[in-house]
């Protein structure tokens, strides 16, 4: 949700806040909501506290932040799981806070999954091999890296040499993950190439 600070979000939350769903509105944690990349305290505020503040705003905003835990849909009599980690990544720079036992535990009769979790290397890493009834990922994470060509048919950033699923859908026999470009921007205030998205999933 941020880049490094809970306040931050001081200007944004009165609009995230109108974004309403009749199922309600869920969120998870990325890799930048932790704060590991600024030095602490910060405006009197320690590490640990900019964290608790961040999950208030969620709060205050009408989000449910999943933190390695699951809930369950119901619509016309059918049931979908929705599961939401904390940030996982296959990358050893990056912080590896999800417990995917935990979160899916309790899920298992539940026929159709969904799992929100941040960085795309979790699902090649662990969804696939020990996940197989999870049939959508939802990720984020690598925003494209703000620069690439992204045409139907053809698409090309630099980051694709350091994940191998960085935009779009991708398959396998029964699983799907998504991964979005973003809306934001991290380091270079801009993008070139890469649009900022907001993706609508239809289910059907």
């Amino acid at each position: 949700l941020v880049n490094d600070r809970a306040d931050e979000m001081m200007d944004l939350a009165e609009v995230f806040s109108k974004l309403k769903a009749p199922m309600g509105v869920y969120s998870t944690l990325g890799n930048h909501d932790y704060g590991d990349y600024v030095q602490w305290p910060i405006a009197g505020v320690s590490k640990e506290q900019n964290l608790e503040n961040l999950k208030l705003v969620h709060k205050n905003m009408g989000w449910r932040l999943l933190m390695n835990e699951h809930v369950q849909l119901e619509r016309n009599g059918e049931k979908i799981a929705l599961i939401g980690i904390e940030n996982w990544s296959a990358k050893a720079r990056f912080p590896k806070h999800g417990k995917m036992t935990e979160a899916y535990e309790g899920t298992e009769q539940i026929t159709f999954k969904i799992l929100m979790s941040h960085d795309p290397s979790h699902w090649d890493a662990e969804v696939i091999p020990q996940y197989g009834d999870v049939d959508l990922t939802l990720s984020g994470h690598t925003h494209g890296m703000q620069f690439g060509v992204d045409l139907p048919g053809f698409k090309w950033s630099p980051v694709q040499y350091m994940y191998k699923q960085w935009a779009g859908l991708y398959e396998t026999e029964k699983q799907k993950l998504y991964v979005n470009r973003g809306f934001g921007f991290i380091g270079y205030p801009g993008r070139v190439g890469i649009l900022p998205e907001i993706t609508l999933i239809e289910l059907s």
